[in-house]
């Protein structure tokens, strides 16, 4: 049985790209994100949505999309000071 509260501890933030191979967009937002990341000692993660048909419909024409912790947080440009903004208060 978990300790009282144990379910509440805030969760670590985790970045999501999602991408598609060829995208310049993509790869600038990989930059930021590698960026931003490493200064916050925040994990990423990155997701070819042409692996997976359901990505396709969902995020077919917004790549690259941002997400942190699973929640849809940015699309097409990542701006780096918003990310920043909302990992700091996510943490």
């Amino acid at each position: 049985m978990a300790p009282a509260g144990a379910g509440d501890l805030p969760r670590q933030p985790v970045i999501t790209l999602l991408s598609r191979p060829g995208c310049h967009l993509c790869e600038q937002a990989r930059e930021v994100i590698v960026r931003v990341a490493a200064e916050l000692g925040v994990s990423w993660e990155e997701r070819d949505i042409t692996r997976s048909e359901r990505d396709l419909r969902e995020y077919g024409e917004q790549i690259p999309v941002t997400l942190i912790n699973g929640i849809q947080h940015d699309y097409w440009r990542v701006s780096e000071e918003r990310l920043r903004a909302a990992l700091t208060s996510a943490g």
